[in-house]
């Protein structure tokens, strides 16, 4: 894909894999929209980024609050009539035995991991849609385990890593339901597990060694958004570079069905939908 003149949301982008991302994307003529929540570290990348001739913004937002998502999505119509890459990939690891909240209330990593995205996502829709051909990439992990509906802010048997794993197959699941609505539109969306374990600041703070680099993560990442043998394809799901199947209930149509209605009602967006249907 020519991304001379692209324009490209990452959210996540001041640190480690979302980074190196930037400043790939931004060396090959694209214009990147750096997002994160520290002002200082998105400063240095869009200098990063300029520095090597390229065209970089920074958007503030915490993902933990639906408000502040909201309020990124505005900042992006703001600052541009077009859209051509979004990619979902900010998140929280699973560092941590306390559960926690988002500033909604919310379990903290379905919250930031998940809800942001498909919230921001929904607001982005329409511009991605004027922008088609436009590319949708949703950086989830191996790391998998079935939503249980009965409880899904874990308020009963809480672990950081059953949420962290909770939060990542809903992004794939939401990644295969998005495709069949987007089918015709010209926006693809799929979905990746970059790399394990890579050198990142989340990755250290779970007190794991990296087995990863971020480059090798970063490959990964920039080959779903721009790679021109993924034209037209939609609703993958990949480990890495090769495509691959995630847990088997990303590919249960009632679960997804009842993970969307959930989160419509969680992000505020049941109403909206419905008048937009």
């Amino acid at each position: 894909m020519d991304l001379k003149d692209k324009t490209i949301l990452i959210t996540g982008s001041t640190d480690g894999v979302g980074r190196v991302v930037a400043q790939r994307l931004g060396a090959v003529g694209a214009r990147v929209l750096v997002h994160g929540r520290d002002a200082t570290r998105g400063k240095a990348v869009v200098a990063e980024i300029e520095t090597a001739g390229g065209r970089a913004d920074f958007l503030a937002a915490d993902l933990a609050s639906l408000a502040e998502i909201r309020r990124l999505a505005e900042a992006v119509r703001a600052r541009t009539d077009r859209l051509h890459i979004l990619i979902n990939n900010a998140g929280i690891g699973t560092a941590g035995a306390r559960r926690q909240v988002s500033a909604d209330g919310y379990e903290l990593r379905f919250a930031v991991n998940y809800l942001a995205g498909f919230l921001l996502t929904f607001d982005l829709l329409p511009l991605l849609k004027a922008s088609a051909p436009a590319r949708i990439v949703n950086v989830a992990s191996a790391g998998q385990q079935a939503i249980d509906f009965g409880d899904v802010m874990l308020a009963d048997g809480y672990s950081g890593v059953r949420a962290y794993c909770q939060s990542k197959l809903a992004q794939i699941l939401f990644t295969i339901d998005l495709a069949e609505e987007l089918k015709g539109t010209g926006v693809t969306v799929n979905a990746l597990h970059p790399a394990s374990y890579m050198n990142t600041t989340m990755v250290r703070q779970a007190g794991v060694t990296p087995w990863s680099s971020v480059e090798t993560g970063a490959d990964a990442i920039v080959n779903l958004a721009t790679s021109s043998a993924l034209e037209g394809r939609s609703g993958l799901y990949f480990d890495g570079q090769r495509e691959s199947r995630a847990d088997a209930q990303a590919y249960d149509a009632r679960a997804r069905q009842q993970l969307r209605s959930l989160s419509l009602d969680l992000a505020g967006l049941a109403t909206a939908k419905e008048e937009h249907s």
